[in-house]
This record gives structure tokens, sequence and C-alpha cells, in this order.
């Protein structure tokens, strides 16, 4: 476990919240979508008002495949995933390589956190200037995945500066 020493101690914990933090959003936005889709007039909790609906968000074209995959593929494609599915996706990942100490999986790490946060970005723009919502749960995880960019880019630093002393 010598090589545990040189990773931050808040690391492993706030990877563990951000990770569950993110995956109850995931799975609630999933529960949200579906339940929309099942009935036009389900009102969800995180549904306060016209200009704040995380529901309007999860059910419009952006909802699914980042509003990118339904041009390479069917809208109802298996391939058409709601983003909510690619976040537990994604926060799994998260949680499973961070039991790893090696480089690669810190590089993965950091990787697929920079992926995240560019489509968080990517969607924040289309929820301010196209759909003119405020979505809460959506604000969430964009937070949620630069707070894990700043974990594992700290995390990737330990790791290498740790390798570098064992040789």
């Amino acid at each position: 476990m010598a090589a545990a020493q040189g990773v931050p101690g808040w690391e492993r914990k706030m990877r563990i919240v951000l990770c569950l933090f993110g995956l109850v959003l995931s799975v609630y936005a999933l529960h949200v979508e579906l339940s929309r889709e099942r009935d036009p007039d389900y009102r969800a909790m995180c549904d306060l008002g016209e200009s704040v609906s995380c529901s309007k968000v999860f059910i419009s074209r952006w909802g699914r495949g980042f509003g990118l995959v339904q041009f390479f593929v069917a809208k109802d494609s298996l391939l058409n995933q709601p983003n909510s599915v690619l976040g537990i996706l994604f926060y799994t990942l998260q949680m499973g390589l961070g039991l790893s100490l090696s480089k690669k999986a810190a590089l993965a790490l950091v990787l697929s956190s920079w992926v995240s946060v560019a489509g968080s970005l990517y969607l924040a723009s289309i929820l301010a200037f196209v759909l003119g919502d405020f979505c809460m749960v959506c604000v969430s995880t964009y937070i949620v995945n630069f707070v894990l960019l700043f974990t594992n880019l700290k995390r990737k630093t330990a790791i290498e500066g740790l390798k570098e002393k064992t040789g």
C-alpha cells in the first residue's frame, strides 16, 4: 500500500462522494425522462416553473446522445441513449478506475473527465442559449464533473510524482 501514500488522503473520499452524487443525479434524470415519456403530464420535483424545468431539458433532442447521435443513427436507435445513461456509465467508470493506482488508470480518469467537462460546457451552452432554461439537476452534474476533473488531475500528479520517487 506504499503507492496509496502518495495519493492525497481526501481524494478517495471525494471521488466516492462525487461519483455517488453523480449516480444519484443521473438515475433521477433517467427516472424523470422515462416518467415524462409515459405521462406527458408528469411533473418532476425539479420542475419549478416554465424556465426552470429539468424534464423539459431531458425530453429535448439534446437529452439523448447530446443531440448529436441522432445525426448518425435513427432517433430511436439503441446507440442514441439518454444522457443520463451516459452519466451512469461515466460515474461507474470513475469509481472503478479510482480503485487502481496505476498511471494508465490515472490518465484514463483525467481524459474521461476532460470529455465530461467538454460535454458539460456544450450542454450548458445549449441549456442557456438554445433552450433558455435552468435545470438544477444538469447544473449539479456539471459541477460534479468539474470537481471530478480537479480531483483526477491531483491524483494523476500525485501518482506520477510517486512513480518518479520510487523509480
